[in-house]
């Protein structure tokens, strides 16, 4: 195995783990968070944009939108087509983003703060020269 594949794994595993822990406060997981920036980030959107910009499969994602749901966290509202839902935050989500993205803000600062701003931009760059 190429050892950069091992070392991406096992910090992928790592931060998931400790991103986890850190939005226990917030009563989230890690994957709940992405589709609450993610709804944040372009607004309301369709499971089916969801699943596919996450690059999650599909009932994984209609689980966690079914938790969330009940949650109180996002609304679901029929699209133009009966059988599509369009997914949106609830205001209750809107009210606690702000508090989950200091804590986000916060994690991520503590993930890369030994990294100085040259070598974080030269990570993304090698990041987005990896196929995929």
């Amino acid at each position: 195995m190429n050892p950069i594949f091992h070392a991406l794994f096992q910090k992928s595993r790592y931060l998931t783990n400790s991103l986890n822990e850190v939005l226990k406060q917030h009563n989230l997981y890690s994957s709940q968070w992405a589709i609450l920036y993610c709804l944040h980030k372009h607004g309301p959107m369709t499971l089916t944009q969801i699943w596919k910009y996450l690059n999650v499969e599909a009932p994984s994602i209609t689980r966690a939108i079914t938790r969330l749901e009940s949650l109180g966290w996002v609304l679901r509202m029929d699209g133009e087509d009966k059988r599509e839902k369009i997914v949106a935050l609830s205001l209750y989500a809107e009210e606690q983003l702000p508090t989950i993205t200091e804590t986000i803000f916060a994690f991520e600062e503590e993930m890369v703060g030994t990294l100085t701003v040259e070598e974080q931009q030269q990570f993304m760059i090698l990041l987005e020269k990896m196929k995929g």
